[in-house]
């Protein structure tokens, strides 16, 4: 049987890089080696694309997360330049240049190897990788890839653009205020006065396009509503202020498919914080996971129903991981987002999800490219003149 050959695009330059280290460690270990050839593509921080020598590890990845975001030198095992193709056509889809060495006549950079990439496996969080920017570039390439078209990861990475399709859609979400940065930084005290005047205290403050909790704080009063605008307007320009949901329980369900999907068993994420923000995620031990959640069946049926609801609403494809808030004393259900390309390792919640409802990692990741190229095949099959 011919090899696919699979190309794995990990780190990227959003606050999630470290983030995307351990996810790409886990699909790269788990891809199937007599089924698939492995190219891994590291975006560094600074937007370079590089091959490196070897392909993130576990234990790489998860001293860099523990390292908690902040600069540590690290060896330079990157010996290419890699340049993706964004156009059609019947060319290797990936060339690589070896740095500082060119061409007899010293004009163009040495072409050390043409790759056809088969499927693409987009494991970049955050901006610049799951908001529609690789997933356009890939488009423009005319190349399967794993997940979400442009427009699902653009909504997908945008809180406020997606609540606005979720009232659409009639589906239940809480109380929010959306505002921009520049707004707030011109005239603070009426932009507080505004948020404090439609949303009752505490309220969650988060970046509109980020992931992992990077950003999010719990405001309880005014003093902690200005520090929080603050944090959060350190990593976007646009801010999602959100009424809290009375003694919160965090449910999760992940979802697999493209035109249809299916829904898994929904878990519980028992924070070892006041909430899921990324120390609780990353950097203790203390957080459990309930899976599956307890909670009666026809919640349960519920949460997959809406689940289902909110990816068909947002266009996803491939998979995503649909994040709930369930009122603990009244049993009441608010669809929070829809992340398009959740957290990936083994550990992680949208596999132990879909472990629990029958399907193991490498199944999981087998499927994935199964629909990378259906969805693929389906979207050759539309007619452009």
């Amino acid at each position: 049987m011919t090899k696919l050959r699979i190309g794995v695009i990990y780190g990227g330059r959003s606050s999630e890089h470290e983030v995307s280290l351990a996810s790409a460690a886990a699909v790269i270990a788990n891809l199937d080696v007599a089924r698939y050839d492995v190219v891994p593509i590291r975006i560094e921080r600074d937007g370079r694309w590089t091959i490196p020598d070897q392909a993130p590890t576990d234990t790489v990845a998860g001293s860099v997360i523990a390292s908690h975001r902040q600069a540590v030198p690290q060896p330079d095992h990157h010996e290419t330049n890699a340049s993706l193709r964004a156009e059609p056509s019947t060319h290797p889809l990936l060339q690589i240049e070896r740095r500082g060495t060119r061409d007899a006549d010293g004009t163009q950079p040495a072409l050390l190897r043409e790759w056809h990439l088969d499927v693409v496996f987009p494991v970049l969080h955050g901006p610049f990788g799951e908001d529609g920017t690789i997933q356009g570039l890939l488009e423009l390439a005319d190349v399967p890839y794993v997940g979400a078209g442009v427009l699902a990861s653009a909504v997908g990475m945008d809180k406020a653009v997606q609540k606005l399709v979720f009232a659409a859609c009639r589906l239940p979400i809480v109380d929010h205020v959306t505002v921009r940065r520049s707004d707030w930084r011109r005239r603070p005290a009426e932009v507080e006065a505004d948020i404090q005047k439609r949303l009752p205290f505490p309220v969650f403050v988060k970046p509109a396009n980020l992931g992992s909790s990077v950003g999010i704080s719990k405001a309880k009063d005014t003093e902690h509503l200005s520090a929080a605008l603050a944090l959060a307007a350190r990593h976007d320009r646009k801010i999602v202020i959100e009424a809290a949901v009375p003694e919160a329980r965090e449910i999760e369900c992940a979802v697999l498919g493209n035109d249809t999907p299916l829904a898994s068993v929904p878990g519980e994420i028992v924070p070892s914080r006041e909430f899921y923000d990324y120390e609780a995620k990353y950097l203790d031990n203390g957080s459990r996971l309930l899976i599956p959640a307890p909670l009666s069946e026809s919640i349960a049926r519920d949460v997959q129903r809406l689940a289902l609801a909110a990816y068909a609403a947002i266009d996803c494809a491939g998979l995503a991981r649909v994040d709930f808030l369930i009122a603990r004393a009244s049993d009441a259900v608010f669809l929070n987002e829809v992340n398009t390309i959740p957290g990936f390792t083994t550990i992680s919640m949208y596999a132990k999800l879909w472990e629990a409802s029958g399907l193991p990692y490498p199944q999981i990741l087998d499927r994935l490219i199964a629909l990378a190229l259906d969805r693929h095949a389906d979207r050759g099959a539309i007619e452009s003149s």
